[in-house]
């Protein structure tokens, strides 16, 4: 069934090469971006360290937008929260998710071939965070300390899933598997905070 996806890429990439235009296929597990190549196919060790990289990609990407909003809405805390504990863990926060980007940067360094992770916010993070910014004193605490939580819980889903994935890069699956405690301790402290 693969080999028979991969053929079917191949041939459309040599049509697209023929042309000299460049696009982007999706599927659902892999991205494969076509253009002018000398082989013009995707297929064999190629095809396995293109899924290989896609998928990786997409979960650095997540880990990193995960830390950029963790590390953005925590220094929102700093001037807008009321309450002490959530000041406290807000800074806990920024030095966390400061120390995991850095550790995130050297596991996809490290990955074959190597990724750099974009820690673009999605949509919905951005939403959330342009929310707290409108916030102030408990009524922020109550927000912050529940976006805490649902970013938590997603990030330490994608965690364990990442880090069982074989598609993802070994030192990715590491980083995942040695950051789920951490993300579960943070998980619980925030579910502190949303009492």
């Amino acid at each position: 069934m693969h080999a028979v996806r991969w053929t079917m890429l191949g041939a459309a990439a040599l049509a697209l090469a023929g042309c000299g235009s460049k696009t982007e296929t999706n599927t659902t597990d892999t991205v494969v971006t076509t253009g002018n190549t000398d082989s013009g196919t995707m297929a064999g060790p190629n095809a396995s360290m293109a899924a290989t990289a896609s998928v990786g990609q997409s979960f650095a990407n997540a880990a990193a937008a995960s830390d950029a909003f963790e590390i953005a809405s925590s220094r929102l805390a700093a001037t807008q929260a009321s309450a002490a504990p959530v000041k406290k863990f807000a800074e806990s926060m920024i030095k966390a998710h400061t120390d995991s980007t850095a550790k995130l940067k050297t596991a996809a360094a490290a990955s074959s071939p190597a990724i750099t992770p974009d820690p673009t916010l999605t949509s919905a993070q951005q939403q959330k965070l342009d929310a707290l910014k409108a916030l102030n004193g408990a009524t922020f605490d109550s927000a912050y300390a529940a976006a805490q939580v649902e970013a938590h819980q997603q990030t330490l889903d994608a965690l364990k899933t990442n880090a069982a994935n074989q598609e993802v890069p070994q030192p990715l699956r590491d980083f995942a598997s040695k950051l789920v405690p951490t993300v579960t301790a943070h998980l619980n402290m925030a579910k502190g905070l949303a009492r």
